[in-house]
């Protein structure tokens, strides 16, 4: 099986569930390759028995993939965290530097923008007794 090409246990167990075969449920059991003898003679226990196998593998599965997803789900709550945390912080930061910048810093700024981009705008900041707007 080639599964270097797979970065998490949730595409390497998409991947096996695509291509499963006897030897992988069998190996997921814990047990040696389980070769099947289907003909007439077989017995209705043994059929029975094999159905347990095959749902007792994908039960296996199941829960193999279940828990991969969660454990997905949650490193990508935590890079959501981290991301909508690091855009407040850099909104903040822009509108301080918005409020210390001088009339004549946001003209320049705003003329350095390309066209198609829609100039942002200016809040009017009181200004501070002595000029300044901080």
């Amino acid at each position: 099986m080639n599964t270097e090409m797979y970065q998490t246990p949730m595409e390497v167990a998409v991947y096996q569930l695509h291509n499963f075969n006897i030897s992988f449920f069998s190996s997921l059991l814990g047990g040696d390759v389980v070769s099947v003898k289907l003909d007439n003679s077989a017995s209705g226990a043994s059929v029975v028995a094999i159905d347990n196998k095959i749902e007792q593998a994908m039960d296996l599965v199941k829960n193999h993939l279940m828990y991969a997803v969660r454990e997905e789900v949650e490193i990508l709550k935590e890079q959501i965290r981290e991301l909508v945390e690091k855009n407040s912080q850099l909104e903040r930061e822009n509108t301080l530097l918005k409020t210390l910048a001088s009339p004549e810093q946001l003209e320049k700024f705003q003329s350095r923008l390309s066209p198609e981009e829609p100039a942002p705008e200016t809040p009017e900041a009181p200004e501070a007794p002595g000029g300044s707007a901080v």
